[in-house]
């Protein structure tokens, strides 16, 4: 690899591990979610452009933060030719910020945790929080977040726009809120964070199992806002975050294929990073007010400390299941709860509780509900109705490994 291969590589990867940030400090300084974008986009390109001859700096994230800002204003100021108004904002942005400042703050008001309660305030519908704060802090594209919401792509670009709007025209403020507001504030910010971190721990689309960046940042973010707040969700979410990123070496061979949780060497996990979570969990649920992060993560934590999966206590498991099902009752808690109950009362239970999901049609479009039932039918032998749902399965499914692992259940069903 020639030294200039090696470099735009290693742009690359700043970019996939800082843009975001980057980004977040740029919206807070621009005070304009497009004119940021547009910046991100031409400190990225400048960095391209200099870096070769200069070499990459001490500090890269200052470096297109402060390159970021200098073209916005650089672009302010040409269209202020048509619209004088803009100087007036070229002025004050170029005034608002002295180079020597640290943009890079590791404080509790994190730039990247002031841009998700902004895109939270409760002035935009949460549909509405979700999607920009997916986009803008997580970088997911649009057509990743619509299938994440079983949503069109241009479903999901209206409300984006419409946030936008919104923090636009009533100067929402781009703030960490007061310790009283913060309540109000609360699911959606811990909605947010664990979808970023699903989409890392199991990316939508792609060739690979995970996107670990933002299974990382997910993590950073909840650590961040618990310092911010002691409440029993916030912790009952890091400790889910941290006992299942606690697997990620297991979940997949040297090949890149996808390891089932039966099959995983767990010797392979985490295991201080699973009794660092375990310690969370109980904290939130000795706190009272927990809800479905801290029982999902009770219930993640069960199969962590199991020694293997055959010892697993599925009677505490399905207990936790029932739990959950009852403060969130929703067709994939019940689809989850099904496994439960097949491994706790015998394959034919779980798949009689599939059925009864599948006659709501709730979960046609979810191909982890047909690939539950296609298992549940191959162990039963009924292998026509297995391969005619593991390929339903296939046709859902947009994940290489995934992908490889139905066709490999396929493949065994036709010999």
């Amino acid at each position: 690899m020639d030294n200039l291969t090696a470099l735009h590589s290693k742009i690359s990867e700043i970019y996939q591990s800082d843009s975001r940030r980057v980004l977040a400090t740029l919206i807070r300084l621009l005070r304009d979610f497009d004119l940021a974008e547009e910046a991100l986009h031409d400190a990225f390109m400048a960095a391209l452009a200099q870096w070769p001859s200069t070499g990459i700096p001490n500090n890269p994230r200052a470096w297109l933060v402060s390159a970021g800002r200098f073209k916005a204003i650089d672009h302010l100021r040409r269209r202020a030719i048509f619209n004088k108004s803009l100087t007036t904002i070229a002025d004050e942005l170029e005034g608002a910020v002295s180079d020597s400042e640290d943009w890079l703050n590791d404080e509790i008001e994190d730039d990247q945790l002031k841009l998700i309660f902004t895109c939270c305030h409760p002035g935009i519908s949460q549909e509405a929080q979700l999607a920009l704060t997916l986009r803008e802090v997580c970088g997911l594209t649009t057509e990743e977040i619509a299938r994440a919401f079983l949503a069109t792509p241009s479903t999901i670009a209206q409300r984006i726009v419409r946030a936008k709007n919104k923090i636009r025209e009533a100067a929402i403020p781009y703030e960490v809120p007061a310790q009283h507001e913060l309540s109000e504030r609360l699911n959606s910010v811990l909605k947010v964070i664990y979808l970023l971190f699903n989409e890392g721990y199991s990316a939508s689309s792609g060739e690979s199992l995970t996107r670990a960046h933002l299974a990382r940042e997910a993590i950073r973010l909840g650590q961040l806002l618990s310092q911010l707040l002691s409440h029993a969700e916030v912790l009952g979410l890091l400790g889910l975050m941290l006992v299942q990123d606690s697997r990620k070496d297991a979940r997949v061979d040297a090949n890149g294929d996808l390891v089932t949780l039966e099959q995983q060497d767990r010797s392979l996990w985490n295991h201080d990073q699973i009794a660092q979570a375990s310690t969370l969990i109980r904290q939130a649920l000795e706190m009272g007010g927990f809800g479905v992060y801290s029982v999902q993560a009770a219930i993640a934590s069960v199969h962590a400390e199991a020694p293997s999966y055959a010892e697993t206590d599925w009677t505490e498991i399905l207990g936790l299941y029932d739990v959950l099902l009852r403060i969130s009752p929703s067709p994939v808690v019940a689809l989850n709860r099904s496994v439960a109950l097949a491994m706790h009362q015998g394959v034919e239970a779980g798949l009689r509780e599939i059925e009864a999901i599948n006659e709501q049609g709730d979960l046609q479009g979810y191909y982890l509900f047909h690939a539950a039932r296609a298992d549940f039918c191959r162990q039963l032998g009924f292998n026509e109705l297995a391969k005619a749902s593991y390929e339903q399965a296939l046709l859902l499914t947009q994940q290489e490994p995934e992908q490889r692992f139905l066709r490999d259940k396929i493949a065994q069903l036709g010999k």
